[in-house]
């Protein structure tokens, strides 16, 4: 590499990747392992010049919100008093736009990335966000020819909905964009988003755009009745397909669910393997049995939780995670007066009550997985019991595998409910609140 230099001891910056308005794109090295990464720098003047920095806020919380195999991975954020720097994903295969270039696809590679890209946005749009600039310029292609949604710079999350529950910004790029974005009174964003599919598929079938005219209006035009036509080559299943996303009015085109049982769509798809972490569940109790550490004589004690520690823990002001999905970001902590051994008896009672198999790790560490499967496989929690004195205890709950709002939707609809009498204060509510002083010893068998 020309002029190496160290980005904040963690990762050696190389050569130039690309530029744009506002950033510049770099390769990348991690110091420590050698893995190679893309990294963004961010002009922090530039950006605040134009007063884009609450869409770089938006794209740090939307890609951390749409981890997913078919999109290029947020793996750090990184600021300076100048710069900020989006340490990404490093995606060798370059632009998909490069190999419609050369020509069109030939039918069962254009249904693969078809196929991977409806993956990936059905997997956007569970999460509320719609991307608003689909297009072959922002797919990439990774060394496994496996496509990557890129830049979500121009993506919507569900707060920028108006009362009336559509989207009122007019972006994305002029040949892509649907035709009720055009007619500025208002759009569903993921509806706008299986329109720019649909532009897609019939580029990489066609190698050509289905709307185009040298004036701009006319363009509009066609695009506004959906006005297009179809090369001889194109299948006839294929055809109709594109027919349903190029539909004008945007409450009768097809929708995800409809496009997935579409013969032509389901030839040769697999659903793609969503991260998550599989660590075996150990000791599994049965029915019959226990998993608990109460057969023994006397019970180890569990491990000390110091004074900092749990004060930057339950001080949610401290918490400067939140951007990324790591330990203490999908945690969840409570304090109790009980003892360590009548929380574990409770935790793992209201486990098995909603269906969760028990499997313990260590004294005071258990393993809680749910018998189904979730969006990214089974989900699987770690529950610790730690002292913080004689009298008081910290339990902290978080994920090892699965899905992170299916996580979230567990923690508060079941175990804050299910452990509520055995709770002193939560992590993040009120430590002042003396209604919480009158859970004391008499709900815990100690």
């Amino acid at each position: 590499m020309d002029e190496r230099r160290v980005l904040f001891g963690k990762y050696e910056m190389g050569r130039l990747l690309g530029k744009g308005t506002f950033a510049k794109v770099y390769y990348g090295k991690e110091v420590t392992s050698g893995e190679s990464v893309a990294i963004k720098v961010i002009s922090k003047d530039e950006v605040k010049k134009e007063g884009m920095m609450e869409q770089i806020k938006r794209e740090i919380s939307v890609t951390r919100l749409v981890r997913h195999p078919n999109v290029v991975e947020l793996r750090e954020v990184m600021a300076t008093k100048t710069k900020i720097f989006f340490v990404m994903e490093y995606v060798r295969g370059g632009e998909l736009f490069a190999k419609v270039f050369k020509g069109k696809l030939k039918e069962d590679a254009a249904r693969k990335y078809f196929q991977q890209l409806i993956s990936a946005v059905d997997f956007c749009h569970s999460r509320g966000v719609s991307h608003r600039d689909l297009k072959p310029e922002n797919l990439l292609l990774n060394e496994n020819e496996d496509l990557k949604i890129s830049d979500f710079g121009l993506s919507a999350l569900p707060e920028q909905l108006r009362n009336d529950g559509l989207l009122h910004t007019r972006c994305g790029t002029p040949a892509y964009v649907a035709p009720e974005v055009l007619r500025r009174k208002g759009y569903d964003g993921s509806k706008a988003d299986i329109w720019s599919c649909g532009v897609i598929l019939y580029v990489l079938l066609a190698g050509f755009l289905p709307f185009q005219d040298e004036n701009i209006m006319n363009m509009y035009r066609k695009i506004l009745k959906a006005e297009f036509e179809f090369p001889p080559w194109f299948s006839t299943e294929s055809k109709r397909l594109i027919s349903k996303l190029l539909t004008a009015d945007p409450e009768r085109r097809i929708a995800i669910p409809a496009i997935m049982r579409v013969p032509w769509f389901r030839k040769g798809f697999t659903r793609p393997l969503l991260f998550s972490i599989e660590e075996p569940i150990s000791d599994i109790s049965t029915e019959d049995g226990d998993s608990s550490a109460s057969k023994s004589n006397k019970l180890p004690s569990p491990k000390f939780f110091n004074a900092f520690e749990f004060i930057s823990s339950m001080s949610s002001g401290f918490d400067l995670s939140s951007l990324f999905e790591n330990k203490r970001k999908s945690g969840m902590m409570f304090t109790s007066r009980c003892s360590a051994s009548a929380i574990m008896a409770k935790i793992e009672a209201a486990a098995k009550g909603l269906n969760f198999r028990v499997g313990k790790v260590k004294d005071f560490k258990i393993k809680l997985q749910c018998s189904s499967e979730g969006r990214k496989g089974k989900l699987s929690v770690t529950a610790e019991v730690s002292e913080v004195a004689p009298e008081i205890a910290i339990v902290e709950f978080s994920k090892s595998s699965g899905d992170t709002l299916e996580y979230v939707k567990f923690c508060e609809e079941n175990v804050r409910p299910a452990l509520k009498d055995i709770v002193w204060t939560w992590q993040g509510d009120n430590f002042n609140n003396t209604s919480n002083f009158k859970i004391v010893g008499e709900e815990c068998e100690n």
